[in-house]
């Protein structure tokens, strides 16, 4: 029973984080601070930071609100996402979901 429970809490939570998608082309014009370590178009010219063009909406979202709240540890992103609202977070997820990343293991289906 509890197992259920647990199922049934995830599910709703899923549900919704992708019911509240952003809007991607507000999240472009927002993405001027990520292109700084991430890159133009979200692809990173260094291996210190992360290519985050492609990535999961959701995932993205989950990133930095986790950065936002403590759940996530580094002080650059801690920074940045302490100055980012909900939705500023949606639509940022929303753009660079949005562009061609690599995919070494195929295109999510």
């Amino acid at each position: 029973m509890k197992h259920l429970i647990i199922v049934l809490i995830v599910q709703i939570a899923f549900t919704a984080t992708a019911l509240a998608a952003g809007n991607a082309l507000a999240g472009k014009e927002k993405s001027a601070t990520c292109v700084a370590c991430h890159g133009e178009n979200g692809m990173s010219a260094t291996p210190m930071f992360p290519n985050i063009a492609g990535q999961y909406e959701d995932y993205i979202y989950h990133a930095l609100t986790s950065y936002k709240n403590g759940g996530r540890n580094n002080a650059i992103m801690t920074g940045i996402s302490t100055a980012l609202s909900d939705e500023d977070m949606k639509d940022l997820a929303a753009y660079y979901s949005s562009l061609d990343g690599l995919h070494p293991f195929g295109l999510p289906e």
